[in-house]
């Protein structure tokens, strides 16, 4: 374990001395990790870069105040100095009904084994074997031109989290990638696409040379790129986009959010805000999951949550301060870092598959979009209005026909939901799991 007795015992520390020097209850986090990461150029080595960090966070409650306070030093001295400012600090905040550490039944008490290390060490050789292979699989495409690189990394990290009410966890975490932008040139203009593989375990990693090979292709795909279409069309999101749509839906339902009134959806629960075929899901215990941990960022348990059920919005992503604001029961969702309050968020937030293949929801398709990347962003989660520039391909009677590029897609996402249709293209490596999707009366705008 990354976790050592020292650091429990640290943590305790915080946890006393933050008592001792006035607190009615406090915790502590800390969070630190090991990053290596290897970028290679057209056949040279560009760069090995290594970090280690370790932080702690001690949140402290006085008297119906709070305050946080992070550190990288942890020896005593630095420990009781930092609960006693802690506490100063917050005798000296506004008052907040809502924050405060989680009643003892809510903690977790059996986390389970979600298999989220790998205790595979790649050496610093290992990955810049990996990057020069993904990059030559990807140069070695006729047609493409240029690289900006091939990268391969790993990293683990380790979250410990106690409270003065019992509390006490950690878990760690491994992640390894590999990447690549290859470029192609045609009649003067350059294009660029990438592709890319991450897991929790080295061993699902996707091999270089597919990664390589699908990232030349990419990028030879979008040579003699025409401007989009003006007019109403049918859109598709391509699996490496359409989580940007299920992020905006996260972020409506965010328990702050939702708390402040400000989401178009604020008044949903219990309606249909979406096409009947969308189910939503978020599942923090998925083995090896992403987004998976056994607790959350105020140490309360976690489960799988149906949030979206044939349409229906069934609740709210909810920490500790949210919930009581709403009146409501926290739903274990709840993240933080060394110096910032809990906030609610997604795990594994995950769109069940629809029954149709992207290619067969483009079958019927007689003039649209297809759209594989997005660019900048306009979107009003207090309105739903939606503004997004975009590029990809054409779609004409069903097939997809020549790149596109310069264009914009608007909407408002309450009638953009209602009109989503899910293919059956799920990937599981990501936290965030959308399939590609349809949505019909998009409105396009060419540069």
């Amino acid at each position: 374990m990354i976790m050592s007795i020292d650091l429990e015992t640290i943590m305790s520390m915080l946890l006393d001395n933050a008592r001792k020097h006035g607190a009615d209850a406090a915790d502590a986090i800390v969070a630190g990790g090991v990053s290596e990461e290897v970028s290679v150029r057209l056949g040279k080595l560009e760069s090995i870069e290594r970090s280690e960090d370790r932080n702690i966070g001690l949140r402290v409650f006085v008297d119906g105040r709070n305050a946080i306070i992070s550190t990288a030093s942890i020896d005593a001295d630095s420990i009781d100095e930092l609960a006693a400012r802690a506490v100063a600090m917050a005798r000296l905040a506004p008052r907040d009904p809502y924050a405060g550490c989680a009643d003892a039944i809510l903690l977790a008490t059996d986390i389970p084994d979600l298999d989220l290390m790998d205790r595979t060490i790649p050496s610093s050789d290992t990955l810049k074997d990996l990057a020069f292979r993904v990059e030559d699989a990807a140069q070695s495409v006729k047609g493409i031109t240029n690289s900006e690189g091939g990268n391969a990394s790993y990293g683990t990290s380790a979250v410990m989290l106690a409270t003065t009410n019992g509390f006490s966890a950690s878990y760690e975490r491994s992640g390894y990638g590999i990447s690549t932008v290859s470029l192609a040139e045609h009649d003067g203009k350059m294009e660029r696409d990438y592709d890319y593989s991450s897991a929790v375990h080295f061993a699902d990693l996707k091999s270089p040379e597919d990664i390589g090979q699908s990232a030349a292709r990419r990028t030879l795909s979008r040579l003699g790129a025409h401007k989009v279409k003006t007019g109403s069309f049918p859109v598709i999101y391509d699996q490496r986009v359409s989580g940007s749509i299920s992020g905006h839906i996260a972020r409506a339902i965010h328990g702050a959010s939702i708390a402040r009134g400000t989401s178009f959806l604020k008044d949903s629960m219990g309606q249909q805000i979406t096409n009947a075929a969308i189910t939503m899901r978020d599942d923090p215990l998925r083995p090896r999951g992403a987004g998976s941990s056994g607790f959350d960022g105020e140490g309360l348990a976690r489960r799988e949550r149906i949030m979206i059920e044939h349409g229906i919005l069934n609740g709210w992503f909810l920490d500790l301060a949210s919930a009581r604001q709403l009146g409501l029961e926290p739903t274990g969702n709840a993240s933080r870092g060394t110096s910032s309050s809990p906030s609610p968020s997604t795990s594994n937030w995950i769109m069940d598959a629809g029954q149709l293949s992207r290619d067969e929801l483009i079958a019927n398709i007689d003039e649209g979009f297809l759209v594989t990347e997005l660019i900048g962003s306009s979107v009003s989660l207090i309105t739903g209005d939606y503004s997004r520039g975009a590029s990809g391909f054409w779609i004409e009677k069903g097939q997809i026909t020549y790149p596109v590029t310069e264009g914009t897609i608007a909407g408002n996402l309450k009638d953009m939901l209602m009109t989503i249709t899910p293919a059956n293209d799920l990937d599981f490596t990501r936290s965030n799991i959308t399939p590609s999707l349809r949505i019909d009366g998009m409105t396009l705008a060419g540069g």
